[in-house]
């Protein structure tokens, strides 16, 4: 697994390193070179946030400044499988909190985290357009509609089995 991470840290600091040519070295270019990371890698990892104030010249805290302002960006790689849940006002009333509490539990993280797998991210959301189907939970592009307890748990166990076949399919295979 650490060599694996190591080669994919290696991937984005040399595709960060190439792209960074393109702008330059002014500071009013740092918000556009922090979405250009976020738009092709799905977050901004720490190693990227040095590398941007070494490019720019200015402190690292800086950078992490501007970036955390921002709710844009994400400081975690997003898992293979985001999971999405609406606390805007309908499904904030109907127990969504209740829902997003069930996910972190059952996936052992918090909302804002990544499983260490990388299998699974959690986020809160304003509002996803479906209250009527209160509590809602996007899982991928999927949206679980009148979310309960049990149906976190079911989600959750979907997932599991679906990769347990995988990999006895890929094992059998071999």
């Amino acid at each position: 697994m650490d060599d694996e991470f190591n080669a994919e840290k290696e991937a984005i600091l040399d595709d960060i390193r190439s792209r960074l040519k393109k702008f330059e070295k002014k500071r009013g270019d740092l918000i556009p070179i922090l979405q250009m990371i976020q738009e092709k890698h799905a977050y901004i990892p720490p190693f990227a946030i040095k590398m941007v104030a070494r490019h720019l010249d200015i402190s690292t805290c800086e950078v992490y400044g501007v970036a955390t302002f921002y709710n844009q960006f994400r400081f975690h790689p997003p898992g293979k499988h985001p999971i999405k849940v609406c606390l805007g006002t309908a499904c904030h009333i109907k127990g969504g909190d209740i829902i997003l509490e069930n996910f972190e539990r059952k996936l052992e993280i918090s909302e804002g985290e990544t499983t260490p797998d990388r299998e699974f991210s959690i986020e809160r959301v304003a509002c996803v357009g479906c209250c009527a189907l209160a509590p809602v939970g996007i899982v991928g592009e999927t949206v679980h509609g009148r979310m309960a307890p049990s149906k976190v748990e079911g989600i959750i166990l979907g997932f599991k089995i679906e990769k347990e076949k995988e990999k006895r399919k890929k094992n059998g295979s071999d």
